[in-house]
């Protein structure tokens, strides 16, 4: 197998985790007031029985009749349950992919507007804010961040950041700080540098049976309309996540969803407790399929409407 195999088949995977299983790029301010170390999370987790939930039960590429790719598309999935005063209380898990059509984010925004509690994912200290806008492309990203900004550009997208309005009322940071995320990783025998490495033999494994080939990649590169081309490739890739989801597995289970989404539900239980009755969580759609096994498991939710939103727009016409 040579090395360019290889490496295609590893970039393949890690690209698709950035866009789409909540690899947001987050900051800090330190006591001095200066932008401190950027953390990243990309996310996705491995199945293990049959019975569990997919990725692609939360993201889709929608095709005509003729088998033509029309649209990447992310859902709102709708979970309930009836609490201790007879009240129906509804979670609404609201995946997202980091790099879309500006008019997803604005749909998204408007959604927004619905809940008592919109809880999202940022590693970052409590109480930070993402500035309306988000970052701008010169502001000392990190090389995560750079490579999500890069991928925007190709793709001729938007950044989720700099669309989303994170200062709403309504809006609680439901996820782990800085010290939280690197103790957990620390604790369960996790780094970048192992993650790196699986995602290296992923690669290499996956080869043989990847839909995507160079012939793909380098057709889209030289194609009339090559980011419509590239949308095509990459939303093919990011249809089948499990392929490469152990490379995010530690000791037990992974930081960057299991351990995450617990503190993110710790967060949704004391809404709760404080009366809210429609809240949302808002992450990566990588994180979906396990949250969906919490709120059924120890939540003891049921799932209700689905619906979908367009990210991306796979054809011309």
């Amino acid at each position: 197998m040579s090395g360019g195999l290889v490496s295609r088949g590893f970039w393949l995977s890690l690209v698709s985790f950035l866009l789409c299983s909540g690899s947001l790029s987050v900051w800090a301010q330190d006591d001095a007031g200066k932008t401190g170390g950027a953390v990243e999370a990309g996310k996705a987790k491995k199945a293990k029985a049959k019975d569990e939930v997919e990725i692609d039960h939360f993201m889709r590429v929608r095709k005509n009749d003729a088998g033509k790719p029309q649209a990447l598309e992310t859902s709102i999935t709708r979970y309930e349950t009836v609490n201790a005063a007879g009240e129906t209380v509804i979670v609404d898990l609201i995946g997202v992919v980091h790099i879309g059509e500006k008019e997803y984010y604005q749909e998204l925004n408007k959604h927004f507007e619905k809940y008592d509690a919109l809880l999202y994912e940022l590693v970052a200290p409590e109480g930070t804010r993402i500035p309306k806008g988000g970052r701008g492309e010169g502001d000392g990203l990190n090389p995560l961040a750079a490579m999500q900004m890069g991928m925007k550009s190709m793709l001729e997208l938007e950044f989720q950041l700099e669309h989303i309005d994170y200062n709403r009322d309504n809006f609680i940071h439901a996820d782990m700080s800085p010290e939280e995320f690197v103790e957990s990783m620390n604790k369960n025998d996790e780094s970048f540098g192992k993650m790196f490495l699986k995602a290296i033999g992923q690669g290499m494994k996956g080869e043989a049976r990847t839909e995507v080939s160079s012939g793909d990649l380098l057709s889209a590169m030289f194609s009339k309309n090559p980011a419509m081309r590239l949308r095509r490739t990459m939303a093919q890739q990011m249809r089948d996540m499990e392929g490469g989801m152990a490379i995010f597995e530690g000791r037990e289970g992974s930081t960057i969803i299991d351990h995450r989404n617990a503190k993110a539900l710790e967060v949704m239980k004391r809404e709760m407790t404080n009366g809210k009755k429609r809240l949302a969580l808002f992450y990566g759609a990588g994180h979906l399929p396990d949250m969906e096994r919490r709120l059924m498991s120890d939540f003891q939710m049921k799932r209700g409407g689905q619906f979908w939103l367009t990210a991306w727009k796979l054809s011309d016409k």
